[in-house]
């Protein structure tokens, strides 16, 4: 691999390595290895997540999106919001903009150092149902933002134990093959709810997660604790924002808002990758 040029952003805590790849420079499709590697903490660039902003026919451009573990997802809400603002200092879109996700499009506009990302639909939500972990009864919904999050309310979510039980709950049989993220949340009032989330692919408990405040955001307003918006504090202590229309039996203008800064510009070596 030739030296590649990056750029090192943040959403909410969430941090990503961002490549532009209009001209093919990464083989996509042969990159779990590598991201691996680059994303590594201490011995590499580190972060939560890898970014490719590609060439698209249809929209400003299609991105694929990777796990520190190097497994491709779907959907990531706060790397959405970095792609977007990162596609707009780049001069590959405007302030308004859509790109192609696996997910499906999403729609994006910047203002300044905040991106307000329109989602796709959620769907096959379920509430309350009951998991039995290490013989403990949970009581937890379950919805897929993009990607799929189960959601659990708790009392006290700073003694929650978020690493042990978000991975039990990650590999739990009833979400194999492909696993789930777990959110732990607590609703302070019908505008406010704090969140911890144990991330897939990460295999860890994370700052935040933008899919995993729209779940907990809307499994809430499903079950009567909030309506639209909802201001939903991370780990990392910044707040994101959940838009949303809430038709009965389907949600619809489903949108999230938060920081995307940049942190800084960097060039990948080779050695990144030792």
């Amino acid at each position: 691999m030739d030296n590649v040029d990056f750029f090192k952003m943040s959403g909410s805590g969430n941090d990503f390595i961002i490549v532009d790849n209009r001209r093919g420079i990464i083989d996509g499709d042969n990159v779990s290895d590598l991201v691996r590697k680059i994303c590594r903490r201490k011995m590499s660039v580190g972060a939560d997540g890898f970014i490719l902003v590609e060439e698209s026919d249809n929209t400003d451009f299609q991105w694929r999106f990777f796990n520190a573990d190097g497994s491709e997802a779907e959907m990531c809400g706060n790397g959405g919001r970095c792609a977007a603002r990162f596609a707009y200092l780049k001069g590959i879109a405007g302030r308004e903009m859509a790109f192609e996700t696996m997910a499906g499009l999403i729609r994006a506009e910047i203002m300044d150092d905040r991106v307000k990302l329109e989602m796709g639909i959620p769907k096959n939500i379920s509430l309350d149902h009951t998991l039995y972990i290490e013989g403990e009864r949970h009581v937890v919904s379950f919805v897929n933002t993009g990607v799929p999050h189960v959601v659990e309310f708790v009392g006290d979510i700073d003694r929650c134990e978020v690493v042990e039980l978000g991975r039990r709950v990650r590999h739990h049989e009833q979400y194999k093959p492909s696993g789930t993220n777990a959110n732990f949340v607590s609703v302070n009032d019908r505008s406010n709810m704090v969140i911890r989330t144990y991330e897939r692919g990460v295999e860890d408990e994370t700052l935040a997660c933008g899919t995993g405040a729209i779940a907990s955001a809307v499994i809430a307003a499903r079950k009567g604790m909030v309506s639209s918006p909802v201001s939903v504090k991370t780990r990392g202590g910044e707040v994101l924002a959940v838009h949303f229309k809430d038709l009965g039996e389907r949600f619809k203008e489903v949108s999230l808002e938060g920081d995307a800064r940049v942190i800084y510009e960097g060039r990948l070596w080779k050695d990144a990758l030792n």
